[in-house]
């Protein structure tokens, strides 16, 4: 039978149990503790009965008050949508330029444009609109369908390249692969790209930039200008070439990536988002694209 004892050095009785001439102290919870302890225990079955609480395979019990988070939540977003609805409503009736010069549907479609850029832009586009390689700038003046707000809501709308039916150039099309497909040499295309350079303040070969000049004037004005200026693509017709004479290129404007893009061509494509998202949506991106620093 275990002996209670009490413990020379604490002053305090053990248990009475004993291992190895260990011996265990008596050292109870403090009452506070206990009290607390015992109370959430009262609260967990009081919890038990008036919320849902026990799984039932499929269903659960549903507690005295009938209380559901998941219920209150769809309440919570069906009001705000009624908050919105009028804002919505109005933009789906308006067209962009009309948003833009109504001050609380522009303040409506920025808050909501940036939602839904983030959504669904973002991922190639950067979250600030800054592009990427092969993702263009939404953020400066350089626009190759057009860069109204009308514009680039028939860009979102239709797509660049992509098979709706009423898409921004053609579907699977893009700039010619002169090296790949055989029109012009290596030589050819070392020389065109010295002359790029050239037009951007780069070092250059002198001799090359003399013969890149006429290669250029034979085989890449039509697209992109005498100047190298670019053009921009009016409506659903039309090349959107870029400037080749700025600094924001889209692959590079390095030598290598210059020969690169002449050798094998680009064909950049963006998604036509009628199908996917409903008008006011598109409506407010391209608001919020507009009024990100570029646009026209």
């Amino acid at each position: 039978m275990a002996q209670k004892i009490k413990d020379e050095l604490s002053g305090v009785e053990t248990t009475g149990h004993e291992w190895d001439g260990l011996r265990e102290l008596n050292n109870p919870l403090p009452k506070w503790w206990l009290y607390i302890f015992y109370v959430c225990i009262a609260w967990s079955l009081v919890y038990y009965v008036l919320y849902p609480a026990w799984p039932l395979g499929s269903t659960y019990t549903k507690g005295l008050l009938g209380y559901s988070q998941r219920e209150d939540v769809v309440q919570k977003i069906a009001e705000a949508k009624a908050g919105q609805k009028k804002y919505l409503d109005a933009i789906a009736g308006k067209s962009v330029d009309e948003i833009q010069k109504d001050k609380d549907l522009l303040a409506f479609a920025m808050a909501g444009g940036r939602s839904y850029f983030n959504e669904n832009c973002a991922a190639c586009h950067g979250a600030g609109g800054q592009g990427g390689k092969g993702f263009p700038t939404l953020a400066d003046d350089v626009w190759l369908w057009g860069g109204s707000t009308a514009d680039i809501y028939q860009t979102i709308q239709h797509g660049i390249r992509a098979d709706d039916g009423a898409t921004r150039g053609t579907p699977g099309t893009g700039m010619t692969a002169f090296g790949k497909d055989g029109i012009l040499n290596r030589e050819q295309i070392d020389q065109v790209t010295d002359y790029i350079l050239s037009l951007n303040k780069k070092q250059a070969d002198p001799a090359k930039v003399a013969k890149g000049k006429t290669v250029f004037e034979e085989n890449c004005v039509a697209c992109h200008g005498d100047q190298a200026q670019g053009s921009v693509a009016a409506g659903l017709d039309g090349i959107g070439a870029p400037p080749l004479v700025q600094s924001n290129w889209l692959y590079g404007g390095d030598k290598a990536n210059l020969v690169e893009t002449i050798t094998n061509g680009r064909a950049g494509m963006m998604p036509a988002w009628a199908k996917r998202l409903d008008d006011a949506t598109i409506k407010s991106l391209a608001v919020y694209v507009h009024n990100l620093g570029g646009g026209k």
